[in-house]
């Protein structure tokens, strides 16, 4: 039996939808891109969503619409996917880096306080494993500085905060169509927004920058222009097409992560060394992941022990200071939060396609590798 920490889940309904689209005129920069987007604002409660080519390309268009850039400075928490530190990189500008809640390990609203400067431009929260961040207290510390919220909801489409959708509450948040992800388009990302200046932004910098003012018309049918820096972050028709369908479902997706959050939760609950995530009274996670603690001594040796029994458990995040690209600015001991967590997490596998049997397989193997 092999049974991996994530997976799509694909049927028919999906490839249907996919060859449908690869039989239509047109496989790129198509309707089925738009079609795709009012859905993505419909379901998350944003005015606006523009679908680029991954959740990376996603997160680097936030930034770039949100005006960072050489100078500035944002605040990210210490214990996320590099993507969430890189694309400050990318812009420009300075990552500077925040530990998190010892219970949610999103990011600590009173730590970030003490991080700000002059030279501070945005917070990227993320919303980590699904759960949200605290989102009360990241708007009122924004509010009070001035600065710009973006949300890396990787994990977090169709996760709920105090009764609002994450992707609606935010100035600025990302979502990443990973195959482990909710939905999937293959890769594929998106930006939500309230704002139609960041959207305007995103999708002329997803399409090398390109624009076509009313007056080029005079020059001929061919002319336009490119008055800013842009990129391909394009998403094809054929990945909208397979994110449509595949959003129809997500209602049943989230339903059957839950689920399957809550057998874990039952069956764990009273193993001893190890510690089940929380839900926060405010927040209805869509659970992207399940990571468990366990003492740090026992970590390789249940991990080894789960991979041989062909389960793909995993381990998330090694904090970011970790990284040879970052180190210079840090030391160990920077983010004690972040990195005693890091060393006590397993992530056990959680996906809308696991199967009860596979799911009972890796609490026998969890259980026997704890022995």
């Amino acid at each position: 039996m092999v049974i991996p920490y994530g997976h799509q889940l694909i049927d028919d309904s999906d490839i249907s939808s996919v060859v449908e689209a690869l039989k239509s005129d047109w496989i790129t920069q198509g309707k089925r891109i738009e079609q795709f987007e009012k859905s993505l604002s419909k379901f998350v409660g944003a005015k606006y969503t523009c679908v680029v080519a991954n959740g990376t390309c996603a997160l680097h268009a936030a930034c770039i619409a949100a005006g960072i850039g050489p100078g500035d400075e944002v605040i990210v928490p210490a214990l996320t996917f590099v993507a969430s530190a890189n694309c400050v990189l990318y812009c420009g500008a300075k990552p500077v880096l925040c530990d998190v809640y010892p219970d949610t390990i999103t990011i600590d609203v009173e730590q970030a306080q003490k991080k700000i400067t002059q030279k501070t431009r945005a917070i990227i929260a993320v919303d980590f494993a699904g759960h949200p961040a605290d989102w009360d207290k990241l708007k009122k510390l924004a509010g009070k500085y001035h600065l710009i919220l973006i949300d890396d909801a990787s994990h977090a489409l169709g996760s709920v905060y105090k009764g609002r959708r994450i992707g609606s509450i935010a100035d600025l948040t990302t979502f990443s169509f990973h195959p482990v992800k909710a939905i999937t388009t293959g890769e594929g990302g998106a930006v939500a927004t309230n704002e139609k200046r960041y959207f305007e932004t995103i999708k002329k910098i997803r399409h090398h920058g390109i624009s076509r003012p009313k007056e080029s018309k005079s020059k001929g049918g061919w002319y336009y222009d490119v008055d800013t820096l842009g990129y391909n972050f394009r998403m094809t028709d054929i990945q909208a097409a397979l994110g449509a369908s595949q959003l129809k479902k997500i209602d049943s997706f989230i339903q059957t992560r839950r689920k399957i959050w809550g057998i874990y939760q039952k069956q764990l609950r009273n193993v001893d060394g190890v510690s089940l995530p929380v839900e926060k009274k405010e927040a209805k996670s869509a659970w992207h992941l399940f990571p468990i603690r366990m003492n740090s001594k026992n970590r390789k040796r249940v991990f080894d022990k789960m991979r041989k029994d062909g389960i793909g458990v995993q381990v998330h995040y090694i904090p970011i200071h970790f990284f040879s690209l970052y180190r210079k600015d840090y030391k160990i001991g920077d983010f004690p939060i972040a990195e005693s967590y890091y060393h006590q997490a397993l992530s056990l596998p959680l996906y809308a396609g696991l199967q009860l049997n596979e799911q009972m397989y890796v609490i026998e193997s969890l259980k026997k590798a704890l022995r």
